[in-house]
C-alpha cells in the first residue's frame, strides 16, 4: 500500500525559508543562511530599522513579514547592487535611504515570487500575493493579518548576513495540511541566476543614456536626407 505523505505548516515554512537564503545568496553573491530552529509566536510585528510585508491568498491565507536591522539592511543593499555592477561611489551609505528601500522591496518581491512558483509546482496549488510594503520605522508596530484565517499559526525564523548581521522572518499562516494522493512530477525550478540576470537588464535598460536614443533619432533622421 502507498505510504500517504502530508506536508504541513512548517514544510511550507522551511519552503519559505529556502526561497530566502536562495534568492538573497544569489543576488548579493553572499552568504545567506537561517537557523535550524524555529520560534512559535501568536502575532507579527513589524519592527525597526526596516519591515517589510506581503500578503498572500489563494489555496492558502497568509503573510510573510521580514524585519531587517539597518546592518543587515544596508549589507543585502550593498552586495545586491555591486553584483548588479554599481560603482561603489554611486551606493548609499545610510540604511534609511530611499534607495536601500526599494531595493529591499526588490529583494522581497524575488523572493515570495520563488516561493509562490514552489508551493503551484510543490503542492499542487495556487497563492497569489500583492506588491510587497517596506517601511522605515523607529517603532514596533503589531501588524494583523487582513485576511479570514480559520485557526492562524505564526512563526519566526533568524536569519544570518555573511558578516553576521542578523534578520527575522515572521510567517502566518491558516493551519492546514496537504495529503499527497498520487505521484506527480515536480518541474524543476527556474534558475535563481537567471531571476537576478533578468532584473540586472531591466535596470540596464533604465540606466541608458536618454542620449543615445537623440543620437538614433538623429541618425535616421541623416538617413532620410532630413
Amino acid at each position: 500500500m502507498k505510504k500517504t505523505k502530508v506536508i504541513t505548516t512548517e514544510d511550507i515554512l522551511l519552503k519559505l525559508c529556502q526561497s530566502v537564503s536562495t534568492v538573497l545568496t544569489s543576488a548579493t553573491e553572499s552568504s545567506v543562511t537561517y537557523s535550524a530552529m524555529v520560534q512559535k509566536i501568536t502575532k507579527t510585528t513589524l519592527k525597526p530599522d526596516y519591515g517589510c510585508f506581503v500578503l498572500f491568498d489563494g489555496g492558502f491565507s497568509g503573510l510573510v513579514v521580514i524585519n531587517f536591522t539597518s546592518k543587515a539592511a544596508l549589507e543585502l543593499y550593498t552586495n545586491y547592487m555591486r553584483n548588479m555592477g554599481m560603482p561603489e561611489e554611486e551606493l548609499a551609505i545610510h540604511h534609511n535611504s530611499d534607495e536601500v528601500g526599494d531595493v529591499l522591496g526588490e529583494l522581497m518581491n524575488q523572493l515570495v515570487g520563488d516561493f509562490t512558483n514552489k508551493v503551484r509546482k510543490e503542492l499542487q496549488t495556487n497563492i497569489t500575493q500583492n506588491q510587497p510594503k517596506m517601511l522605515s520605522i523607529n517603532k514596533q508596530v503589531v501588524l494583523s493579518v487582513d485576511t479570514n484565517l480559520e485557526r492562524p499559526q505564526a512563526r519566526r525564523v533568524t536569519f544570518s548576513t555573511e558578516n553576521n548581521n542578523i534578520f527575522y522572518l515572521e510567517f502566518a499562516m491558516d493551519k492546514t495540511e496537504f495529503i499527497q494522493m498520487e505521484e506527480f512530477e515536480v518541474q524543476p525550478d527556474e534558475c535563481p541566476d537567471a531571476i537576478i540576470e533578468k532584473a540586472r537588464t531591466a535596470q540596464s535598460e533604465k540606466a541608458k543614456p536618454k542620449a543615445e536614443a537623440v543620437d538614433d533619432n538623429q541618425d535616421l533622421l541623416d538617413q532620410l536626407g532630413l
